[in-house]
């Protein structure tokens, strides 16, 4: 349900979870190409993750690891179902949601990890799969 790409030899390790890079596809390295030309960032990683129904979810966290730098950009591209993604205030606990639609793109940046935490939260509703990229730089 998650696979990991990029153009160098470092793993990734989040959640418990440790990924070693596959090579990047041909569709991929297309979709990368577009994400960089509208972040000006030149990502050499991506983060796949099948969510097969409602029940998938990840709950509250910061994309906080000390392999993404200090202030990291993270392009959030999606296939499939609509799905609910959350963003909440780590003081305040202000919340917001956006509905990641079928090619939607978000792009989380600058001290965005500092402040805010986010989630995609499981739902009852009767929803069909969903494929997340989330393109990152790993230092």
């Amino acid at each position: 349900m998650t696979a990991w790409y990029g153009d160098n030899d470092k793993p990734y390790s989040f959640s418990g979870i440790t990924l070693n890079p596959n090579n990047w596809t041909s569709e991929l390295t297309e979709i990368k190409k577009k994400i960089e030309t509208m972040c000006n960032v030149n990502f050499n990683s991506v983060l796949l993750n099948l969510y097969r129904n409602g029940q998938d979810s990840i709950s509250w966290h910061t994309d906080a690891e000390k392999e993404l730098g200090i202030n990291p950009v993270i392009a959030s591209v999606n296939f499939g179902a609509t799905r609910k993604f959350q963003l909440r205030h780590i003081k305040t606990k202000e919340k917001i949601e956006i509905e990641l639609t079928h090619g939607s793109l978000l792009i989380m940046q600058s001290e965005l990890q500092h402040y805010w935490q986010h989630q995609v939260p499981k739902t009852n509703k009767a929803i069909g799969e969903r494929i997340n990229l989330t393109f990152r730089v790993i230092k």
